[in-house]
């Protein structure tokens, strides 16, 4: 295969998003900035991309692929490729080696109750909440689909309590898969994480089971099944959960408050493209849906008044999508993240929201008309060696002439710098510098994945990109199943990997871990490495310092990027590490970190 002229330039726009290493990052440039020179991949004296070796390991042989008709469910399922964008002539064919599932098979979707929107639910300690996962009707596009929902809605109920409560839930399974519940961020009992094979068995399709929810820290977090991710949390099962602080000043006064949940869907015409019954498809960069919804629909709609300021949630809830927000050039100030608000809130340009992220934004409205909710990032043409600025539109922020009552520009315009925040965290300041306790290496391993693949991942990855932020070789990443692919956390001190890891350290320590993800994988790709049951800070990113810190479970790990997190280790129990993209969760990059109890 001949490289494409433009191809060195391409990739070396790619690096424009290196921004992304930052929690809050800016939207992504159309040529690379100035003061490129030293980020990852990048030639100190010349700005241009550096060359990286590839993995010797990785092999050519298409054993195991199977051609159009001879799997997935004996159909050739045509991929959407992006326009203009050939598939490969040596995948032609091929169909992913896995055979082929969707929700409710035989079912008729018009048999089924229509989705609803999400419901709140306040609720107060020793509440009980019966949550539901079911078959509904969801229509997408015109086209009447079988998903889930929990409780017949998509997200599932908002459930809104106050900080320290403790709620039982009554978890009821009536879906066509085994499932669990995992309560994202909290700080919880171990025994009710929701984890199979680590805190309980599955709950089979038709059975139920009952977890006890603690609330131990404000802010904004979600819940998801924890079995089969891939395809049970795009399909629909996922819902946000605010924890409110008795600290009536704990944000600064809004007129709304808006939950969001961003999330994709792959569909080719009129028809969700299957996922793989045995193990994941899309093994090698996750599944990344062509169609963007927030709160389960392709449009959002907000009204407002003229210098109205809006609190939102925001929630990632994508398998493998990361998001770069913006509000139509709407002002916007960052205040908290995924387990609390930031020592010092700051404005921002836009949010970057790896999988699983959350953060917390107010955005100020001053004038009349309309703010597009948008997506922009820049993609790169990997068949055409051109770099494409990608932006959707994701709904609208209509602003009515009416002024804001009250109104608050006067509280939207001071940056608050959190006291209580830097407080907390003043004790762990003295762990900042040590040696790492703890180091892990982000790769991955390859086997029988078509030849044509294997030459132009070969190509490809001659160059990184810190972040992905759109598949650009759907045809390939179809292919690539859990039987391919094996991602992998390797354990630097033993060479340990994946669930072969076994960490015990004391309940009440604190745990330095340094993570590198090597550019040198066959196919290198950045990682929202989340934690359960603790919390944690990211303390430096390529050796340079974190100036304002906030408790995080999810950290995004960029491409050839070292950064440390200083672990709290406060929470007696076993609790599962691993990458949120789900594909990859899948293909095997988790491990376990034993909190042993004083």
């Amino acid at each position: 295969m001949r490289i494409p002229i433009a191809f060195a330039t391409v990739l070396c726009a790619a690096l424009t998003v290196a921004g992304a290493q930052q929690p809050v990052a800016p939207v992504p440039k159309n040529v690379p900035p100035s003061g490129m020179q030293g980020m990852p991949g990048m030639q100190a004296d010349t700005g241009k991309p550096a060359p990286v070796a590839k993995t010797p390991s990785d092999t050519n042989s298409m054993a195991g692929m199977q051609m159009s008709g001879m799997g997935h469910g004996g159909m050739a399922m045509p991929i959407p490729m992006p326009p203009g964008m050939p598939m490969m002539p040596g995948l032609v064919g091929l169909v992913p080696n896995v055979s082929s599932f969707l929700p409710g098979a035989g079912v008729d979707p018009m048999s089924l109750p229509a989705v609803k929107p999400s419901s709140v639910a306040r609720l107060k300690d020793g509440d009980t909440l019966d949550l539901t996962a079911m078959l509904v009707r969801r229509t997408v596009r015109g086209h009447a689909f079988v998903m889930y929902g929990f409780n017949g809605e998509v997200p599932g109920p908002l459930i809104r309590v106050p900080q320290n409560a403790t709620i039982t839930v009554r978890f009821h399974n009536r879906i066509d898969l085994p499932s669990t519940v995992h309560w994202h961020g909290l700080r919880l009992d171990n025994k009710y994480d929701g984890v199979p094979g680590i805190t309980q068995a599955e709950v089979p399709p038709g059975g139920s089971y009952v977890y006890k929810v603690h609330f131990p820290d404000a802010g904004v977090y979600w819940y998801h099944p924890h079995v089969r991710e891939d395809i049970e949390q795009p399909m629909g099962l996922f819902g946000n959960m605010l924890v409110d602080s008795p600290d009536r000043n704990y944000y600064s006064p809004v007129n709304q408050e808006q939950a969001l949940m961003f999330d994709d869907l792959l569909v080719n015409a009129d028809s969700l493209i299957p996922f793989g019954k045995e193990s994941p498809d899309f093994a090698l960069m996750g599944r990344v849906g062509n169609v963007l919804l927030v709160n389960g629909e392709t449009r959002y709609a907000l009204s407002a008044h003229a210098g109205d300021v809006v609190r939102f949630y925001l929630t990632n809830v994508a398998n493998s999508r990361t998001y770069n927000i913006s509000f139509g050039g709407a002002q916007i100030k960052v205040v908290a993240s995924d387990q609390s608000r930031f020592e010092h809130e700051a404005w921002v340009p836009s949010v970057v929201l790896a999988p699983a992220e959350r953060y917390v934004v107010e955005v100020r409205f001053d004038h009349p008309g309309s703010y597009a909710l948008v997506n922009a990032v820049q993609a790169i043409n990997h068949y055409k060696g051109e770099f494409e600025q990608e932006v959707d539109t994701l709904g609208t922020v209509t602003v009515s002439s009416s002024a804001a009552a009250p109104d608050y520009r006067r509280q939207f315009a001071t940056l608050r710098s959190n006291a209580a925040v830097s407080r907390d965290i003043a004790p762990y300041r003295k762990y900042f510098n040590k040696a790492p306790d703890k180091k892990l290496t982000l790769t991955m391993q390859s086997t029988a994945l078509p030849l044509a693949t294997v030459q132009f991942m070969s190509i490809d990855t001659a160059y990184f990109a810190p972040v992905e932020w759109v598949d650009g070789m759907p045809d390939m990443n179809w292919l690539s199943t859990a039987k391919e692919v094996r991602w992998i956390l390797r354990d630097d001190a033993t060479g340990k990997e994946n669930m072969d890891i076994d960490w015990h350290v004391r309940q009440g320590s604190v745990v330095k871990l340094r993570i590198f993800n090597d550019p040198k994988s066959f196919h290198p790709m950045q990682h929202p490495i989340h934690l359960h049951g603790q919390r944690m800070l990211v303390v430096s990113r390529d050796g340079v310092p974190n100036t304002n810190l906030v408790w995080k479970d999810t950290a995004l790990i960029p491409v050839g990027s070292t950064v440390d997190l200083l672990i709290d280790a406060s929470n007696p129990g076993a609790w599962l590490l691993h990458c949120h993209i789900a594909e990859h969760m899948g293909a095997g990059m988790m491990a376990v970190m034993h909190v042993d109890p004083r």
